[in-house]
């Protein structure tokens, strides 16, 4: 039950180191932003560092010169550009009951196999202890300052010793409403096998969301393993002391 997260966090290259020093060295659970730099920075962490490439301005160039379409704003105007942005008319909130839900309004638009590169992964040593880790670029062409469900605990990784861990990927903003991986882990804590705690999970957000895209593993502390997907084929790969090689299992859409 122990956590670092880091999370806006901009010009250091290592993500996943900045959020262990975050674990091993404060008794926070999440730094972000500048201030998250400057953590990291100040721990012997290389930066500040540009992290553009020419591939991801020649990226973000074409995005420019497209109206910044698509994005992720809603119910603004003017549409169709890059703003400024503004509301559109009065803000009006009301509930919705489940056969309300519009899968063109509640869908993974924006998210697909080339938008993300999220990395999870799970790893059980000798003596059983269980530690899991999750590092994202984020959503292409999202809102700066957005944060997705990487540096979520519970969302795209969580591991329990005593039960079992998983990993998630996919669309985090609808993903981390749900915490999944929360979700699968105390579902093999009730004594559901990993394949029917990662299907439960995957479907309980895909009743709510059935356009979403999303995908997570789930594996017991036996190493018993098995992932579960909604809209893409997904595949997660396992290594572990009787195998000579890494194996890449593919997991088919529910």
């Amino acid at each position: 039950m122990e956590v670092g997260a880091v999370a806006a966090m901009r010009y250091v290259p290592e993500g996943i180191k900045a959020a262990k020093l975050v674990l091993e060295y404060t008794k926070h659970t999440m730094l972000v932003g500048d201030q998250a730099s400057a953590f990291a920075i100040s721990m012997g962490l290389p930066g500040p560092t540009n992290l553009s490439s020419v591939e991801s301005i020649e990226k973000w160039t074409k995005w420019k010169d497209s109206s910044c379409q698509p994005n992720f704003r809603k119910n603004v105007i003017p549409r169709d550009s890059c703003g400024p942005f503004h509301p559109n008319g009065p803000s009006i909130r009301r509930c919705l009951m489940d056969n309300e839900l519009r899968p063109n309004e509640f869908g993974s638009v924006n998210v697909g196999l080339h938008s993300h590169d999220t990395i999870s992964m799970a790893v059980i040593d000798q003596i059983g202890q269980i530690a899991v880790g999750t590092s994202t670029n984020g959503a292409t062409f999202k809102i700066p300052g957005r944060v997705g469900d990487g540096p979520i605990a519970g969302s795209s990784a969580y591991a329990d010793a005593e039960v079992g861990a998983c990993g998630a990927t996919g669309d985090g903003d609808i993903m981390m409403r749900f915490l999944p991986c929360y979700q699968a882990v105390e579902n093999m804590r009730l004594g559901m096998e990993p394949k029917l705690a990662a299907k439960d999970a995957i479907s309980r957000i895909a009743r709510k969301y059935p356009n979403f895209i999303g995908a997570l593993f789930a594996v017991n502390r036996n190493g018993t393993h098995a992932g579960a997907c909604h809209g893409w084929t997904f595949q997660y790969s396992v290594r572990n002391p009787g195998m000579n090689d890494v194996k890449v299992f593919t997991v088919h859409p529910q």
